[in-house]
């Protein structure tokens, strides 16, 4: 006989579940009294806010493939990380979150912290259920897992009654994961897509999602290397492809350079594999026509509600992106100009002219090219800041790039953490605004009870800077709701016991840099950077003198 709880906690470590975020809640107790059995096999990583845990989560799941599980209470707790489902969603990121729920005999009461669960995540996950028999907590435990790993994946919301925690069972946990093999492409459509990339005259691969293996990438990269074919990354996942290969173009994403849109918008044919084509890889849908567009598109995806959902493709195969790289062979053409354009033309992005502050980013974004490790982890929230570490370093084969389709601020942080959990051994980056900063600052606490303390890069401006720049835009020099007053983040770095420094010139950072990575406790570097230095090349007062000219 075992509660409620020992039998979900057992069937999560049968399926593989090492590591949990979450905070504690007494809505499930018997969870945390049968997660005291399996230190070491299933951890729970204490965080600090619910909204951190679920990005914890959402970005182990992102990062590992295998679902980021976390843990909170009802009502206030749900609502809190409903931001790490949104983000997991959008990233088609494999991720479990389970919520306390109020007695089986309270609700529809409106009792103390319920809400309704299918109705708060039912347009936001991919499957939300409630346990009302303990006897089914382990196969509901398996759907959910194969419901947030296969296909497109994404995140499930299991809610937890108090009493089906609590209630004795004889029903036994789960004895390990279902063996679910990617679906491989057809032969015919195989052949149709090779004919039609064959006969293009400007052809572009667009990768992207998190579910690809090694070998997967690997493919990918060989076909498109003896192809000769240029290969653009979705919104946020340039990690996926080796950017140091004479074929890697450049990223699809928000800010997208004139070069990434000039090379899809003149392609003929597009491989688009394990894409969902949202508004920024898409150029707010303008780069290729709804529905049908001028390019011919070949859209390959693992789910079949992805492959015309949008776009009407010339070809649709529904295959996993691993399975459908391994079966791809060479194609040639006369594109080979067409190519080296498009490389030389990602080359020159990273150029940018030196920028009017304190602390130049495009110098701190060439030294960091040269020195971060092969294996870096980068992290970041969003803000303007995040054209650096996403437009200006470059992530070879086994780097990796964390950083949320949905545009959440405040995701960088809890994604470090989850990344120093799972790779400890592993040089984690994290960068940071401001203002995405505070977004989740407290989570500085958990890196330091998790003894997962990551380097932070707070680009600090004083101002919420994405926004600024539509308001000097759109209502030039009428400034509203913008400017922030912020804390001293060495000294409050310092008291979650971070290395801290100020960098206050570009000939600083090396050196402060340098001593981060030898700290050893993890750190944070707030760097004093110009408001005026919004973009990499046009500043915030040429904003606004446009804007005012073009008002008369």
């Amino acid at each position: 006989m075992r509660h409620g709880g020992q039998l979900l906690v057992e069937s999560l470590v049968a399926l593989g579940a090492t590591k949990s975020f979450g905070i504690p809640g007494e809505s499930y107790l018997a969870v945390l009294d049968a997660l005291h059995d399996t230190a070491g096999r299933l951890d729970f990583v204490l965080c600090r806010n619910e909204g951190g845990a679920a990005f914890s989560a959402a970005a182990w799941g992102k990062l590992t493939g295998s679902p980021g599980i976390c843990f909170v209470t009802r009502g206030p707790g749900a609502t809190n990380a409903s931001i790490g489902v949104h983000t997991a969603m959008q990233d088609s990121a494999p991720m479990i979150l389970f919520v306390g729920q109020v007695g089986t005999d309270m609700r529809e009461r409106e009792a103390f912290q319920e809400v309704n669960y299918r109705a708060v995540f039912g347009t936001m996950a991919k499957w939300v259920t409630e346990i009302d028999q303990v006897e089914r907590i382990p196969e509901m435990l398996a759907r959910a897992w194969t419901t947030a790993t296969t296909g497109r994946p994404g995140p499930v919301v299991i809610a937890l009654p108090e009493d089906m925690l609590t209630t004795m069972t004889e029903a036994a946990p789960l004895t390990g994961p279902s063996q679910i093999v990617e679906p491989a492409p057809d032969g015919g459509a195989l052949g149709t897509a090779q004919a039609l990339l064959a006969g293009a005259k400007r052809p572009v691969v667009l990768v992207g999602g998190c579910n690809w293996t090694d070998e997967g990438r690997a493919a990918m990269q060989g076909f498109a290397q003896a192809s000769d074919i240029p290969v653009v990354a979705a919104f946020r996942y340039q990690d996926q492809f080796d950017n140091l290969s004479d074929v890697y173009a450049g990223e699809a994403g928000v800010g997208m350079p004139p070069n990434v849109r000039q090379l899809l918008s003149e392609a003929d044919v597009v491989l688009a594999v394990n894409v969902r084509f949202g508004e920024m890889t898409t150029g707010a849908y303008e780069i290729f026509d709804v529905p049908v567009p001028r390019q011919q598109i070949i859209h390959v995806h693992g789910s079949d509600r992805e492959i015309g959902k949008i776009y009407q493709p010339v070809l649709g195969i529904q295959a996993g992106p691993n399975a459908f790289a391994r079966a791809l062979h060479p194609v040639h053409g006369g594109w080979a100009a067409w190519r080296r354009a498009a490389r030389e033309a990602y080359l020159g992005s990273m150029q940018a002219p030196e920028q009017p502050s304190p602390v130049d980013m495009v110098k701190v974004s060439a030294y960091l090219r040269e020195v971060l490790p092969d294996d870096v982890i980068v992290t970041n929230g969003a803000g303007n800041f995040a054209i650096w570490p996403n437009k200006f370093l470059t992530f070879g084969d086994k780097a990796r790039l964390l950083a949320p389709q949905s545009g959440a601020m405040g995701y960088g942080l809890p994604a470090a953490v989850a990344a120093k959990v799972a790779y400890p051994e592993r040089m984690v980056v994290c960068f940071a605004g401001d203002g995405d900063f505070q977004m989740n600052c407290q989570e500085l606490a958990t890196a330091l009870q998790a003894g997962a303390q990551p380097i932070v890069l707070i680009c600090n401006n004083g101002v919420y800077g994405t926004i600024r720049a539509h308001q000097e835009n759109h209502y030039p020099a009428r400034v509203s709701g913008t400017d922030m007053v912020n804390p001293d983040f060495v000294a409050l770095a310092k008291a979650y016991g971070f290395h801290a420094e100020r960098v206050e010139r570009t000939e600083d950072f090396a050196a402060a840099f340098e001593r981060a990575a030898a700290s050893g406790s993890g750190a944070v570097l707030d760097l004093d950077v110009s408001a005026e230095a919004i973009t990499p090349r046009r500043t915030l007062s040429e904003m606004r003198q446009a804007a005012l000219a073009k008002q008369g």
